[in-house]
Parts: C-alpha cells; sequence; structure tokens
C-alpha cells in the first residue's frame, strides 16, 4: 500500500475509471496472470489486469530462480507435467535470452541401491512414506527417462555420471563421502520480475484495449460489475466485464470471497530462501547449481547467481493470509544442507545479504507430504445468472507460463464465442528481441547501442535489447549518478514512465537486483527516495515516508537492517 497519503489519481486508472467496462478482468499480477494477459491482448481482446501491490510481488518474487524440467515430478508420475515443463524451459532459452540462461546442475550421490524399495511405496501413497535417499540406481533412471524428455532434438547435453575420485577433481569442496555425482542441464531466471515485466509489456504493447494497473484490488462483484479500490488514493469504482479471471496464486480463494464466493482449491506450502555474500562457497559451486536430496527427503539446491550464493528451499504449510517469512529455524536447515555437501566450509548469518520466502500456489491436498503435490494447474469455472463468468487458476508453476496464459487464454476465448488468431510458441519477449548469441556479438552490440563500459553492461543485463531504448532515452536529458554505475536520475524517469514504478521498494525489490545482491543500505535508499521525489510529486514528509516503507519491507521481509538515520 502507498506510504503516501493522498496523492493524485494515475492517468492509467483515470481512463479505466471513466469507460468503466472492459471484456476481461485479469486478477493477481504475478506471472501467470501476466502471461494471460498478454495472450488475450494479442487475440486482441480488451483486457485489464489488475494487481493489489506492485506487478510481480507475490509468490513471482520468491522463486528459487529456476526455469526447469522437474526431474523429480518424475517420481510423481507426473509425466506430462514434465514433458510440457522441458519443453517450455527449451522455448523459453530461446524466446528470452536476456534472463533465461542454461545452468549446469549437479547431484552429489551417496549410495548405489538406496531407495529401490520404498520409493514406489512413497508413489503410491502421496509421499507419506519415511524419507529414504534415492541412491545412484534411482537416479540414473530417472536421468535416463528426462532425456527422453529433455534434449529438444540433442541441443541439450545427456547427463552424465561420474565416481568419487573425478567428481572430487571438478568439485573439490564437495563431501568426500559422496560415491558419484550425476549432471544434468536445466536453465535458471537471473532477473523473474523483470521477465515478468516484459511480458507484461509486451502485452501492453499488443493491443491498445489492454490495460495493467498496479496497487489497485478486487473487493467485489455484483450487477455492477467488479468493485476495485485504488490502494494509492483509497477511491472505489466499477468496470463491467464479461469475464473475469482470477489469478491470484495462493490468494486465489482470499479473492473468491472478494467476491462473494466461498472455495477452497488452494493448499499453498511456504518456500524460504537466504542468500550469501560467500566467495569460498560461490567458487566451491563451479559455477553449477547442487540439486540434491537432504536427509529429510526435500530436494534442496545451492545456487551461485550475481555474485552470490542463492541457498533453498523449504516445503512447510502456510496460511495465505499472513505474510510469509524467513524464520531463523529455516536458516539453521539451510546453513546444515551447506555443511551436509560442503563440510569444509563454514558459514554464518553476518554473511546473509538477504533473505525471502513465498508461498506457492499448490492445490489443495489434504494428507498428501507437501513434496508430492502436484505442481501441475486446472482451470475451474464458475457462472452465475446476471455476473461474469469466473475462471480461477488453480496451481501453476514458473517454467510453464507461457503454455498456462495460453491454456487461460483459450477457455476465455471459448467463453466470448471468440477464435484465437495468433499463437505465443516461439514469439520473443521484450529484451530478447535480436539478443546478441555470442561474445562477440554482444560486444558489438554493446558498442553500437549502450556503450561497453559497465554502466552499458549493467544496463544490457537488467533489460536484454531493451537497452537500446533506454539509453536513448537517458541521453534525452540530464542524467546523474543515483547509486554509483547501477542507476541514474534518467533511468529511474524511465522506470517512472514505462514501468509502473510508484515506490521506493519497486525500484530496489523488482525493477533493480539491488536488495538481492545485498547492496542496499539507508543511504541507497534515501538517494532513491530523493530522486524519485520530483518524478512523483513528492515533498519531504512523503519521502521520509517512502524511506520508512522501504526500510521496514527491507527489515521485515528480508532480514535487512538499513533503518540507521531513518525513523520507521
Amino acid at each position: 500500500m502507498s506510504a503516501v497519503s493522498n496523492p493524485a489519481e494515475r492517468e492509467d486508472v483515470t481512463a479505466v475509471r471513466t469507460r468503466g467496462r472492459t471484456t476481461v478482468v485479469v486478477i493477481g499480477a504475478g506471472i501467470n496472470g501476466i502471461s494471460t494477459f498478454r495472450d488475450l491482448a494479442m487475440q486482441g481482446v480488451d483486457v485489464l489486469l489488475v494487481e493489489r501491490n506492485d506487478f510481480a510481488s507475490g509468490a513471482t518474487a520468491a522463486s528459487s530462480h529456476m526455469i526447469h524440467g522437474g526431474i523429480r515430478y518424475l517420481e510423481n508420475g507426473e509425466f506430462r507435467l514434465v514433458k510440457e515443463s522441458v519443453q517450455e524451459r527449451n522455448g523459453l532459452l530461446k524466446i528470452a535470452p536476456h534472463y533465461v540462461k542454461p545452468l549446469q546442475t549437479t547431484i552429489p550421490i551417496y549410495s548405489t541401491f538406496s531407495g529401490i524399495l520404498t520409493a514406489p511405496l512413497r508413489f503410491l501413497t502421496h509421499g507419506t512414506g519415511k524419507p529414504r535417499e534415492r541412491g545412484a540406481f534411482l537416479i540414473k533412471v530417472g536421468l535416463t527417462l528426462y532425456d527422453t524428455f529433455s534434449r529438444d532434438g540433442g541441443s541439450v547435453p545427456r547427463h552424465r555420471f561420474l565416481g568419487r575420485r573425478k567428481s572430487l577433481q571438478q568439485l573439490p569442496s564437495l563431501d568426500a563421502n559422496i560415491k558419484y555425482t550425476a549432471t544434468y542441464y536445466d536453465a535458471s531466471v537471473h532477473d523473474p520480475e523483470r521477465l515478468a515485466l516484459d511480458v507484461l509489456r509486451d502485452g501492453l504493447a499488443a493491443h491498445e484495449g489492454a490495460r495493467a494497473l498496479n496497487y489497485v484490488e478486487a473487493i467485489g462483484l455484483d450487477a455492477d460489475g467488479l468493485r476495485l479500490r485504488d490502494r494509492e488514493t483509497g477511491a472505489e469504482f466499477s468496470v463491467q466485464a464479461d469475464v473475469v479471471v482470477n489469478a491470484s496464486g495462493p490468494w486465489t480463494d482470499l479473492t473468491n470471497e472478494e467476491l462473494g464466493t466461498e472455495t477452497a482449491f488452494m493448499g499453498g506450502t511456504k518456500g524460504s530462501h537466504i542468500v550469501l555474500d560467500h566467495p569460498e562457497l560461490l567458487d566451491a559451486t563451479g559455477g553449477r547449481e547442487i540439486f540434491f536430496e537432504h536427509s529429510d527427503g526435500r530436494i534442496v539446491l545451492i545456487y551461485p547467481l550475481k555474485g552470490r550464493v542463492l541457498v533453498g528451499t523449504t516445503d512447510l504449510e502456510a496460511d495465505p493470509r499472513e505474510p510469509a517469512r524467513c524464520t531463523e529455524e529455516e536458516v539453521d536447515y539451510f546453513f546444515d544442507l551447506i555443511g551436509h555437501v560442503f563440510p569444509t566450509i563454514a558459514v554464518d548469518r553476518s554473511q546473509i545479504v538477504y533473505r525471502y520466502s513465498g508461498i506457492r500456489p499448490l492445490p489443495h491436498h489434504d494428507d498428501t507430504a507437501p513434496g508430492f503435490v502436484s505442481r501441475d494447474y486446472r482451470i475451474e469455472r464458475r457462472k452465475d445468472s446476471g455476473q461474469p463468468t469466473v475462471f480461477s487458476l488453480v496451481g501453476g508453476k514458473w517454467t510453464t507460463f507461457r503454455a498456462l496464459g495460453e491454456n487461460l487464454a483459450d477457455n476465455v476465448l471459448g467463453e466470448l464465442g471468440r477464435t484465437r488468431i495468433t499463437g505465443t510458441a516461439g514469439v520473443r519477449i521484450g529484451g530478447g528481441n535480436g539478443y546478441p548469441k555470442t561474445p562477440r556479438r554482444k560486444l558489438e552490440w554493446l558498442r553500437d547501442n549502450v556503450g561497453d563500459d559497465e554502466r552499458g553492461r549493467i544496463l544490457f543485463e537488467r533489460y536484454g535489447t531493451r537497452a537500446a531504448d533506454v539509453a536513448v532515452y537517458i541521453a534525452a536529458g540530464d542524467d546523474a549518478p543515483v547509486v554509483g554505475d547501477a542507476l541514474s536520475t534518467r533511468e529511474l524517469a524511465w522506470m517512472v514512465e514505462h514501468e509502473h514504478v510508484r515506490h521506493v521498494a519497486d525500484v530496489i525489490f523488482r525493477r533493480t537486483s539491488l536488495a538481492f545482491t545485498g547492496d542496499v543500505d539507508a543511504p541507497v535508499v534515501r538517494a532513491i527516495a530523493e530522486a524519485l521525489a520530483p518524478l512523483m510529486g513528492w515533498d519531504a514528509v512523503q519521502v521520509d515516508a517512502e524511506i520508512a516503507d522501504a526500510a521496514a519491507q527491507l527489515r521485515d521481509a528480508h532480514g535487512v537492517e538499513v533503518s540507521e538515520g531513518v525513523e520507521v
């Protein structure tokens, strides 16, 4: 919610309010809601996307930064999901190469035949049996099967197994008690929030009848239409629509409750992560994700990213009405799993630069163990007399967002009696258009568009080839550094004008990686707030309120204390 009192209504809110009608409203601007929005816009459908907080600020921002085929879903028998996931992963490597990158993944293995008897039992009982480590035989079978889904016509290398000696030659800090390692290839998303924003901008550009509003929440549904509240001003208004799509993720049931319907579709679990500034651990990973089964049967990861090390994740029951927080017990769990794989590397809390937690949008699962709950999705339809059809999305994961958005859009199109006019498969996303494929081409692109200095490289990493437009915008006015080479006044103006920035928190958490990498302190927060002030029309009181709000979010949700000299 706004840290600033009684701001003027935004132009885009005014436009939606005065028009008062659209064809489809999508509630929830996580990656799946955004993907559905883009797909519908590409079909020429008038579509409004509303999000009660900032775009991509919920479950979408709390991911493990993985775009993966889901090898472990094979154990659940979810072959359709694995096939779709690897197809979408391979597709994203092509259509979003600015954010989605290949990732070599290594599994340390401690036994040969462990789990052969217990794995079928756990499959039949949906994970209620006692966890038992998967040995080399089971992992070999799984990876061989995975290769049949995953190889993309041979462009993705086959998995490989190594014994202890060769494994330790490649990764000398691994536990010397391992018997084997298995290595295969998946993918990661370096900036998930920015990828979501790129998909959003493509949707807005696809059709003049497409609109997107952050900090606007759905609060009711009646004969007058969908009731909305602008959380920036407190103003309420109604928008009529033929179809409403509830893509609220783990909050889907709560949104349906606001719309006047009781549902029990969701049963999300909490997943937490920590980010470490730890050069020794970073070096020990060898640039690979270390992906393995911990002693409790939970699949966990240690992953080098942006010069830091991401460690996760947990899988705990959660209440979507309560904010998800990474607890000290979870931190202890992460330290234990690091020690399990890299026993000679010491870690402590002083090396944590960021922590985060989110709730997965999983379906209601009764007694099924969290790790065995399906990561697949389904679509629920409801039609009450005199009201628009409501589709509720249940489930969904980052990797399959394009296919999910297409499927959900097809349901909407069928409801409207319209036919699809174009597909999204193979359509490049935002800054992935014209992305240079080789280091030489990249250097040429930098020199021709943004400069090959540090500032140019940061812009390219942040925007992909859209950095060329940002650079032109920056050059068209007076520019000054805000956070060294990482951010400038004209780039902030671009973010306000083109990327829906409303608050300091939007910048440090979702338009940049400053918070994630631990590069935010009290002076940085103040510098960003003061640079945004003339763009947003804030006075000194409002600047202080923004600083306090960002500091509180950093402290409460992410374990980062920046309150020195800041009243919170």
